[in-house]
């Protein structure tokens, strides 16, 4: 009951504009241009708004249903020339506004549909040029019940680096270097080769990398929270833990965490960097915690 509450009053926040695939293709065309225009209404009324198409491909098909019937050339996929600007003209519309005009702003998040994990196909590439960078969802990893499936290598920022708070962007590159060379190891690592001493242990914490970065439905946490236990994997306080105790352990460094070190949680999500003193500070309880 209570959580049927809390959604029916987020929907109090959200419009759905929806067009079936029982629909006429030209209905289902302008509806992403209709949901933009009631977007901008609350744009233009100084509200932060967020717009999810879900999912242009399937727009692009409407679209180039709709071409074929009016007998334009086709192009590459059958696709007409110009749906690159289709695409583009609709996702230009999201903007932020300057204060005397409103100051309000709007966040588009299209979804593309890939067909065989296909990213070099036509309407991705041209979404992927379009945007400010991408979170792919690897069946691959979904199959596997890596939770949330989003693949590190494979999904981009252009504007990462720029919006992360410091003590993020201090600990995301190394663990994500780490993290890719996990990944490479472990395809060698399936056909039996000999392994040396140091390769063995970049598969372990790599392992213990890809538990820390699942997630359950519906359980947010806490910035300051994030960056202890990536803190703590990196620094390899879980080398010691079983693979299918990471998720305990992670609990019992997040609860340490903000129990022992409050001030420098509030330093963190205020924007503050992370120093080296923080960081042991951060591994000395994380180690406290996990014995």
């Amino acid at each position: 009951m209570i959580a049927e509450l809390r959604q029916r009053h987020a929907m109090d926040y959200c419009v759905v504009m929806v067009a079936t695939g029982e629909d006429a293709p030209g209905l289902q065309f302008v509806t992403a241009y209709a949901a933009t225009s009631v977007a901008e209404y609350f744009m233009e009324a100084g509200r932060d708004v967020l717009i999810v198409y879900d999912d242009l491909t399937c727009h692009a098909r409407a679209y180039r249903e709709v071409s074929l019937l009016l007998r334009r050339p086709p192009g590459r996929e059958a696709f007409p020339g110009d749906i690159f600007y289709i695409h583009s003209r609709l996702l230009e519309r999201a903007t932020r506004l300057r204060e005397e005009h409103g100051g309000g702003s709007l966040t588009a998040l299209p979804i593309v549909e890939t067909e065989a994990e296909n990213l070099s196909a036509y309407v991705p590439t041209n979404i992927i040029s379009i945007t400010d960078g991408q979170v792919y969802l690897s069946p691959e990893l979904f199959q596997k019940g890596l939770l949330p499936a989003v693949s590190v290598g494979t999904s981009v920022s252009r504007v990462g680096g720029k919006t992360q708070l410091p003590a993020f962007r201090a600990v995301a590159g190394e663990l994500r270097l780490a993290y890719t060379q996990f990944e490479e190891l472990e395809v060698f690592a399936r056909f039996g080769t000999r392994m040396d001493a140091e390769t063995r242990k970049r598969l372990e914490r790599g392992a213990r990398v890809r538990e820390v970065l699942k997630q359950a439905q519906y359980k947010p946490m806490r910035v300051a929270e994030q960056i202890a236990v990536f803190v703590a994997v990196a620094d390899g306080v879980l080398d010691s833990i079983p693979v299918e105790s990471i998720s305990r352990a992670e609990a019992q460094i997040r609860e340490a965490v903000v129990a022992e070190l409050p001030e420098l949680c509030h330093r963190i999500e205020s924007g503050e960097k992370l120093s080296d003193d923080d960081r042991r500070d951060i591994v000395r309880a994380a180690m406290t915690a996990v014995e």
